[in-house]
């Protein structure tokens, strides 16, 4: 992410800066939110003059061609706003529909020409580009050598840098196994067991990941089906670890014979909050007050959402420490995850703020205040991405049929285990069994990002018994899941083949937004079978027995392996 430092006024001053690009908010010398108003007020007043001018002419059958200078006036005003308005409001709409695809986690903040990818010159598929934080291309000599054997050595001896690989040679398979050669002669270790072949590498660069040299096996099982609000779903899981599939499709049997579960999204909004530092903490506290400030919300909301066609700002929120301003923007992100799309907003936004606040000093674009992929309190207050709530009512003979237990030994557990131990425990957001089992799961079946698993994970289990006792009301309340159904690693053959499954493959054209929030509750869903049938296992005193028999091999793997 990039992270903007400004250095002291009269160095910056002196740095040459590259030319801005001209747009429709430069047309006047005035803060972005007074031209807009002038050039509204131009368009409304001009319309409303002709209009009733032109209205007199057809009463008193004047030729509407004959005007005065009035009403040449009234015309310019009115072609000068209308050009105004359209540059500024529709032309970035349109380019977004023309240029955007499917998924807005394209938009890379500080992307620009020198991140477009070169095209190829033997093929007309374009080469792909190295990422810039790996260095420069330019480091590769002009020439590479054809044999595979001459480019390993090369790579070896430190002559060609192996991120210019897939650049150079267009081929991104032949630059994995060339990369591949070129570690397992540096190492001296054997990489065997890595698989190289069977792999689409076109699919991941510039996207996914760098440096390829392979890629790593998961089996997928699946726990289902999961009745969740009148709808069956099949729930992909890719992990290693043994009982975990096998007990959250035991828990979607027992959700499913009780009439199934129903879910909630409280919430929908990522968040990214840069950090500024002001001269003053006066200064900083009169940044505050106008980021806060009811009336300037239009404003900001219209600049940060020039970024996308789907990010919609949706709140501020700031903190201070010092002179040091924590701003926690909060937007809509479309059926995307929505990390970089925020990030783009917000990048909008601050450059906007340097007209109004000259002296503010951006610190970086990211000030922990927002808070990704790591445990805060202020995720398990106020949510990020989708907060859902996700409940059923398990009936008592399928408690005592399924899940092997009673409702009083599960409830009793809960609040021993899940609260009370939670809180002797410190813990942020860890008042469940495991639901951080399902949802890592789930999240690297379905391609999304498992480090969000920290916050994502967030989980409070409330089990009460219900109906004279004698059936149990299980609930999760999940306030900040992490989900996208389009960028990122949900464009992997194989993600996308699990989020096909559950139906939210993609956007919804329909209803930007609904697949990532659906898919937002199956995770809850999830969880909440994970968690009922974990707790039946720690009730009834199966926990060890089922783990020695399902997550123990007796096989032998060396001999498997020879």
């Amino acid at each position: 992410m990039e992270v903007r430092r400004r250095e002291e006024q009269g160095a910056r001053k002196a740095a040459p800066r590259p030319a801005a690009r001209v747009q429709a908010g430069d047309a006047l010398p005035l803060p972005i939110r007074h031209t807009n108003l002038i050039f509204s007020a131009l368009f409304a007043a001009s319309l409303a003059y002709l209009m009733r001018r032109w209205r007199e002419k057809i009463r008193s059958s004047t030729p509407l061609h004959v005007v005065g200078l009035a009403e040449m006036l009234a015309i310019f005003g009115l072609i000068a706003s209308l050009i105004y308005l359209l540059s500024f409001f529709g032309i970035a709409f349109v380019q977004s529909i023309v240029s955007s695809s499917d998924d807005d986690e394209d938009f890379l903040v500080g992307a620009g020409p020198a991140a477009a990818a070169p095209p190829a010159r033997a093929t007309p598929v374009p080469a792909p580009a190295p990422c810039a934080l790996l260095g420069s291309p330019a480091a590769a000599p002009e020439k590479m050598p054809e044999e595979d054997e001459e480019i390993v050595a090369s790579v070896v001896a430190g002559k060609i840098p192996s991120y210019v690989l897939e650049t150079r040679l267009g081929d991104c398979r032949r630059a994995a196994a060339i990369r591949r050669e070129a570690v397992r002669r540096i190492t001296g270790r054997q990489i065997e067991g890595l698989p190289l072949d069977g792999f689409d590498y076109d699919s991941i660069v510039g996207q996914c990941c760098e440096l390829p040299v392979g890629y790593v096996q998961l089996p997928v099982g699946v726990a289902g089906p999961l009745l969740l609000d009148g709808q069956r779903f099949y729930v992909p899981m890719a992990t290693t670890e043994g009982c975990l599939v096998a007990s959250t499709n035991r828990g979607c049997k027992a959700i499913a014979e009780s009439g199934g579960a129903t879910s909630v999204v409280l919430r929908d909004g990522m968040t990214r909050a840069p950090v500024a530092r002001l001269p003053t903490a006066r200064r900083a506290a009169e940044l505050k007050a106008f980021m806060e400030d009811p009336g300037n919300f239009d404003t900001l909301s219209m600049v940060f959402n020039r970024s996308s066609r789907f990010a919609r700002l949706q709140g501020v929120q700031c903190a201070m420490a010092g002179r040091n301003l924590y701003m926690r923007f909060s937007c809509s992100t479309g059926d995307a995850m929505g990390m970089n799309m925020v990030s783009k907003g917000v990048q909008n936004v601050l450059d906007f703020l340097q007209d109004d606040f000259p002296d503010m000093d951006v610190i970086s674009i990211s000030g922990n205040f927002c808070s990704d992929k790591k445990p805060a309190a202020v995720n398990w207050i106020e949510g990020r991405g989708k907060s859902v709530v996700c409940e059923a009512v398990i009936k008592e003979e399928v408690v005592k049929k399924v899940l092997k237990t009673n409702v009083q030994s599960l409830v009793e557990l809960n609040t021993i285990k899940n609260l009370a131990g939670s809180a002797i425990a410190g813990a942020l957001g860890g008042f469940n069994a495991h639901a951080s089992n399902i949802v890592t799961a789930i999240f690297i079946a379905t391609g999304q990002d498992p480090a969000q698993n920290v916050e994502s994970s967030h989980c409070i289990t409330m089990l009460e018994p219900v109906n004279d006792g004698k059936d149990l009301h299980i609930s999760v309340t999940m306030p900040s899941i992490e989900v996208g159904t389009v960028g990122g690693g949900t464009q992997l053959a194989s993600q996308a083949a699990c989020l096909d499954l559950l139906g939210v493959k993609g956007a919804n054209r329909e209803s930007p937004g609904s697949n990532a929030r659906l898919l937002a509750t199956v995770v809850a869903g999830g969880v909440l079978a994970g968690e009922l049938s974990l707790l039946s296992a720690l009730a009834a005193g199966q926990l060890v027995k089922s783990h020695m028999k399902y997550n123990r091999s007796s096989k032998d793997m060396s001999k498997a392996a020879s």
